[in-house]
């Protein structure tokens, strides 16, 4: 009942049925303006018949097959004044003015209705035409009135439902397009048909996914575009620092040179992940892993690989590995040393990467995957990097439909795990 449809739907469905009860009581009040619907008028035939019988019956005697009786004094008990005018009213309709009691029943006793005869006595008449009388059923009895109803409820709901799915049509376009967002933010193309509500709003979601991404590719270019001029004049001066006479001061150009020349590099590849398509193939991901970490052990960067199990995934080579070298460098490097280990759980690829470093204040966990983003920036003068590494590897991930994350180990130490779909390796674990 939280969506929505729901809602309205429970709403809609309510209102219905309150509005078929109100209709259905107004009506029988309509036809039947006496309460309870005691049939009065066919109690009055039987009580007039009776009545004339009886006339030439002595008293005290029952009649036969009816519970009935004839005695000279009306009975005890308290008279029920709306009951009593009901029937007096009734069997003045058919002429005959007699007097007449009808009685409320003690608990457990039968209710009563006495009528004057003409020689004064009176024609008692035991539960049959008493005021306590239960109207006669619905057609076929309870389980009759209980198809009816549910039936009525039924129907009511099929056409509610129906009527609030066609009104919540155009809403459940922006459900489906954020649905099926893929992992690169462009929304899917809408089909463009059905009523003139829902073709306006896939209209307006088509042309809202067009602007967007003609905003991000503007911005990618742009920063792109920025990145690759600042070479030339990185190149430039890169030169004129050759030409410093003091070797301190030339060593520190050349170190913010080429710092400032790895945060262009980085740039250029962070803006190529998220423009980059490309056709996708099968990866064996633990020979992937396998050659990350020999390449960074070559190095002479601290990396063991602790385990590799037989695990395949879709994706693009190069990027998958910028990926995990990007990880496996920063376990090495801000982590003193990294572990990694490949394996195959519940149908997906799992890289699990632990070091042994200081780890990530819990208040930054937040930022780690934002762009240029450093735990401490006095560590950039003795551990070079653009702070990049991180917001491009959290971008592949992400492109290939995986998941990224990062925890504090509890006894110190970062822990990086990356999952994708896998696919299953013949022979393999």
């Amino acid at each position: 009942m939280r969506t929505l449809r729901a809602q309205v739907t429970a709403l809609l469905a309510v209102a219905v049925l309150v509005v078929i009860a109100l209709a259905n009581s107004a009506s029988f009040f309509l036809t039947h303006p006496e309460w309870p619907p005691f049939e009065e008028g066919d109690k009055a035939q039987d009580i007039i018949l009776l009545a004339d019988l009886a006339a030439a019956v002595p008293s005290g005697t029952r009649l036969p097959g009816e519970r009935a009786r004839i005695q000279a004094v009306p009975p005890d008990g308290e008279i029920d004044a709306e009951a009593t005018h009901r029937l007096g009213d009734s069997m003045a309709r058919f002429g005959r003015n007699a007097p007449v009691r009808v009685y409320r029943p003690a608990f457990g006793e039968p209710s009563l209705t006495a009528v004057r005869l003409a020689d004064g006595r009176w024609l008692v008449l035991e539960r049959r035409f008493g005021p306590m009388r239960p109207p006669d059923g619905p057609p076929g009895g309870t389980f009759g009135f209980a198809t009816w109803l549910a039936f009525m409820v039924a129907g009511v709901t099929l056409v509610v439902v129906v009527a609030v799915r066609r009104l919540t049509k155009p809403l459940s376009l922006i459900e489906e397009a954020a649905r099926g967002i893929g992992p690169d933010g462009e929304l899917p193309v809408l089909p463009e048909e059905g009523p003139a509500e829902v073709r306006a709003a896939a209209a307006a979601i088509n042309r809202l996914s067009a602007r967007l991404k003609s905003a991000i590719d503007s911005r990618m270019r742009i920063v792109a575009g920025a990145a690759h001029d600042l070479r030339t004049p990185l190149t430039r001066m890169r030169l004129r620092a050759e030409f410093i006479t003091d070797d301190e001061e030339r060593a520190h150009w050349l170190s913010d040179l080429e710092e400032l020349d790895r945060i262009a590099d980085s740039a250029i590849r962070l803006v190529r992940e998220e423009v980059e398509g490309g056709p996708e193939e099968e990866v064996r991901f633990d020979d992937l892993v396998e050659g990350v970490v020999a390449e960074v052990a070559e190095a002479r960067r601290p990396v063991h690989l602790a385990g590799a199990s037989p695990v395949a995934v879709r994706g693009r080579p190069l990027s998958l590995r910028r990926a995990v070298r990007n990880l496996v460098v920063n376990a090495a490097t801000h982590g003193g040393g990294a572990r990694v280990a490949v394996s195959a759980e519940a149908g997906r690829a799992v890289l699990i990467i632990e070091d042994d470093g200081p780890g990530i204040p819990e208040a930054l966990m937040g930022q780690v995957f934002e762009p240029f983003f450093r735990v401490d920036p006095a560590r950039q003068v003795s551990i070079p990097g653009a702070g990049l590494g991180l917001a491009i590897a959290n971008e592949i991930v992400t492109r290939h439909g995986g998941r990224l994350t990062l925890a504090n180990r509890p006894g110190g130490g970062l822990l990086q795990r990356v999952e994708f779909p896998g696919i299953a390796v013949e022979g393999g674990a």
